[in-house]
């Protein structure tokens, strides 16, 4: 429990700093470094030619799209001639297809054995690289998103501004450090270098090194999640110690975390009617209450092992599938934090969880705002923040309004379309598999997990997966690839078309009848429509996955 103590300190901390920080970059303050940074910036704007112009939503989106598409073309042309140039296999079209789109929309889902399919060119050229971007991407998504909610001067502001400033002031520098202290811990940073050595079965074996440490900085940090290898974080040379667990989770929570801190430091103004209460509390508590509680269950289910149980072995353990240098705790902690924070990395493998266990992560992509990935979490919590003022508006007979804006029928058809689009990309093409791939593999309550779980993790931008799941055929390349692409920009469209609008609506006066955002009364209402929509759309799939599959193990 020290290690859960020292992780929630550590994380609160370094989540406040990087609120503060990039609540300066969203608001274009002055920041530390301008003297010697500015001009890089500049230099590459004018390199690239790059638009100075502030954008609305329709320049931001298709700037970001069209950066996006270029990069991902490079990407999969590289992954198809790789057999040219290196030791590594040519991708398969539709192979290559997947991993890029996975990749470009930060997802990170692995059809690929990266130690076995990747050459180091590629896994830097095109892996990493798209890391950055991908990460980079959703920030100013979210920079763009809480300058239209706040009102700020500067509109949406100018994606490829917002992009160069937060490769190079927040990912590159945090990256670096991440990396020396991963090295410190013997995560391996070396070029063109295999380990070769003798197994206890006396067989020659060799494993393929690379630049690992700074891999898995961008990895965590960007809230991407691919593995350097097959085995991803569970990989002693991916994550080797204590310590390295505990830096990839700050890791990963460093920026989401940050990014709701950001928005309630954005959103505070003077007012005639006094200052205004942090917005950002109700979002924060809500998501830490259900992470929190997520946590327990997962812990309590696999501190338990209903086969050991019927065999008569007493407070057995499921340590199928876990590393013994992380036990129950550390494993569960760090699966609950990639995939509350849509991370997607694991250090354990999430097939062999308990039914229930298992389902706790499921439930976290399903949810899509417990946090959520670099910059994009917000923007999925804050729909539900709408729809909750929407609802509560109407029960008391008044104009919904948030941040002093009036929420009306253009915001709501958008914030409809976005919680609407999670779950039909995720049981549409999960009922598609089902009915296409029967007689193909197990149809049982777990296979349809694993089914519904591929998807979840698609949709949600996740990455992580039931690795039962034989997925790397031309259907599951093709239908993910879909579902990261939709699931990832269509969203994104819509809730930049909602910042805007509501940037340019006129600030309404505040009166004794306003609902007020940042209360308690509000957060419990939050709490309850969250609960109440996930548990409407997605309570049948459960039910017919991972909890039959439970009441079964129990015998009922």
């Amino acid at each position: 429990m020290v290690y859960l103590f020292l992780f929630v300190i550590l994380g609160s901390l370094a989540i406040v700093g990087m609120g503060h920080y990039l609540a300066r970059m969203i608001q274009y303050k002055p920041l530390w470094g301008d003297r010697i940074i500015k001009p890089v910036e500049n230099r590459l704007f004018s390199f690239f030619g790059f638009s100075r112009s502030e954008m609305g939503w329709k320049q931001y989106f298709s700037s970001i799209l069209v950066f996006n598409l270029i990069i991902g073309l490079f990407g999969i042309l590289i992954l198809m001639t790789q057999g040219l140039y290196t030791s590594s296999p040519n991708m398969p079209w539709h192979l290559a297809l997947n991993t890029v789109i996975s990749f470009m929309t930060n997802t990170n889902l692995q059809h690929y054995a990266g130690e076995i399919q990747m050459s180091e060119f590629a896994q830097m050229f095109v892996i990493i690289s798209h890391m950055f971007s991908s990460a980079a991407t959703g920030i100013a998504v979210g920079m763009a998103f809480t300058r239209g909610f706040t009102g700020s001067s500067h509109k949406l502001g100018n994606f490829y501004k917002d992009l160069i400033q937060i490769i190079i002031r927040v990912l590159l520098p945090v990256s670096f450090i991440i990396s020396i202290v991963l090295m410190w811990q013997g995560v391996p940073q070396v070029m063109n270098n295999t380990l070769v050595f003798t197994s206890s079965s006396g067989v020659e074996t060799s494993i393929p090194l690379g630049p690992i440490a700074s891999f898995e900085a961008i990895k965590h940090l960007g809230t991407n999640g691919g593995g350097y290898y097959a085995a991803n974080s569970s990989m002693p040379f991916e994550n080797p110690t204590l310590i390295s667990n505990l830096v990839q989770m700050l890791s990963m929570i460093t920026i989401p975390g940050g990014f709701v801190v950001a928005f309630g430091l954005c959103a505070k103004k003077d007012r005639k009617q006094g200052f205004r209460k942090n917005e950002a509390l109700p979002l924060l508590v809500i998501s830490s209450i259900l992470f929190f509680i997520g946590i327990l269950v997962m812990i309590k289910m696999e501190s338990r092992s209903p086969i050991l149980e019927s065999l008569g072995i007493l407070n057995p353990l499921n340590l199928e599938g876990k590393e013994l240098r992380f036990g129950i705790l550390n494993s569960t902690l760090f699966t609950g934090v990639s995939t509350s924070f849509t991370t997607g990395s694991v250090n354990s493998m999430i097939d062999s969880y308990t039914p229930l266990g298992g389902m706790v992560p499921l439930a976290f992509m399903m949810l899509n705002m417990v946090f959520g990935g670099d910059g994009v979490g917000l923007l999925n919590m804050m729909m539900y923040v709408i729809l909750t003022v929407f609802i509560c508006g109407l029960m008391v007979g008044r104009t919904p309004e948030y941040l002093s804006k009036k929420i009306e029928s253009y915001e709501m058809k958008r914030v409809a379309l976005v919680i609407l689009i999670h779950p039909i990309l995720i049981l549409g093409f999960t009922a598609l598999s089902v009915i296409l791939l029967k007689g193909h593999g197990s149809m049982n309550s777990h296979g349809l997990t694993q089914m519904l779980y591929e998807y979840t993790s698609a949709a949600a931008n996740n990455g992580s997966g039931f690795e039962g799941l034989m997925d790397g055929t031309l259907f599951w390349n093709l239908s993910t690839a879909i579902v990261m692409f939709v699931g990832r920009f269509l969203p994104i469209l819509l809730q930049l078309q909602i910042a805007q609008s509501l940037w340019k609506k006129q600030a309404v006066v505040e009166s004794s009848g306003t609902l007020k955002t940042n209360t308690p009364l509000f957060t419990v209402a939050l709490g309850v429509i969250i609960i109440v929509i996930s548990a409407l759309t997605f309570f049948p799939a459960l039910m017919l996955g991972p909890i039959t599959e439970s009441l079964i193990g129990l015998g009922i």
